[in-house]
């Protein structure tokens, strides 16, 4: 992981936003974002890595981002990956295409998502969330 002040500061959000979540096996959700942050080569992407579940799944909004000091790139590729509830998932997919960053870390987010290690137990939610991530996938590393 690359470490500065804003990647550290990133680190310390992830955590508070996620510090009492768990993912489907019962692992503390945090460990998701820091496992995509170790996998970036800047600080740009180390950043929104860490950030890209926050607002989605936490009471952080974009502008407390913003007031915490993380610039508009950054904010506006976190917009592209948070997905608004009133799209489909094809839409949401279409759209972060646009960007690479944006690219970048949902293409690690879905193959880690992806991971069977990950789960404990295969549900059909599980089985058609995997199914969506493949096509989501296959369609990101198409537009590489």
């Amino acid at each position: 992981m690359i470490y500065t002040h804003l990647t550290r500061l990133a680190m310390k959000i992830a955590y508070d936003a996620h510090k009492d979540q768990t993912d489907l096996s019962g692992v503390p959700y945090v460990f998701h974002p820091y496992h995509l942050a170790e996998q970036m080569d800047d600080e740009k992407s180390t950043i929104i890595a860490l950030l890209h579940d926050v607002v989605e799944d936490s009471r952080y909004s974009f502008d407390d981002l913003a007031i915490f000091g993380f610039d508009s790139d950054i904010i506006n590729t976190l917009k592209l990956l948070t997905r608004d509830k009133s799209e489909t998932y094809e839409d949401y997919i279409k759209k972060l295409a646009s960007d690479p960053y944006a690219v970048k870390i949902k293409t690690a987010d879905l193959i880690h998502n992806s991971d069977p290690s990950r789960c404990d137990h295969n549900t059909p939610k599980t089985e058609k969330l995997k199914q969506r991530y493949k096509t989501a996938l296959i369609y990101l590393q198409s537009r590489k």
